[in-house]
């Protein structure tokens, strides 16, 4: 993103999957969103899908896209998957694909009292509570 455009950018929107690793009640992912609006010093909306609706989600589509030239391809290793993946294009454009060999920690989750100083920073939606959240920086000092 060019300064200018950096500049311009009021609101950071993300749109998101719904899944148990990312719903609107993860505490981590939540505590992260909130860092990363102090970080860039922009709100950020967060808006989840809802349950079942795959057919909305873009990413959902990209992998039909990535599963249709494969077409009974032995994916016997992961080097042939991101050979494949690789290959792809979509306007043109090839996507970036590396693999992370990172292992998240499962089972943490903040402390009822961090969790309420999160959820201070947070304005859900009152028609849309887990759906549409908006995370705000922390107010300039």
């Amino acid at each position: 993103m060019h300064e200018q455009e950096k500049a311009d950018t009021r609101l950071i929107q993300s749109k998101m999957d719904n899944g148990p690793e990312s719903r609107g009640r993860r505490t981590q992912l939540l505590s992260r969103m909130v860092q990363l609006a102090d970080v860039i010093t922009k709100p950020i909306q967060l808006l989840y899908y809802p349950p079942y609706h795959s057919t909305y989600n873009p990413i959902e589509r990209c992998w039909g896209l990535l599963e249709l030239p494969w077409n009974g391809a032995k994916l016997i290793d992961v080097e042939t998957m991101l050979g494949w993946a690789k290959k792809r294009t979509w306007k043109g454009m090839h996507p970036v694909v590396e693999l992370s060999r990172k292992v998240y920690a499962k089972g943490i989750a903040l402390s009822k009292a961090a969790m309420q100083a999160v959820e201070a920073r947070l304005k859900r939606d009152p028609q849309l509570p887990k759906y549409d959240i908006l995370v705000n920086p922390a107010s300039p000092s």
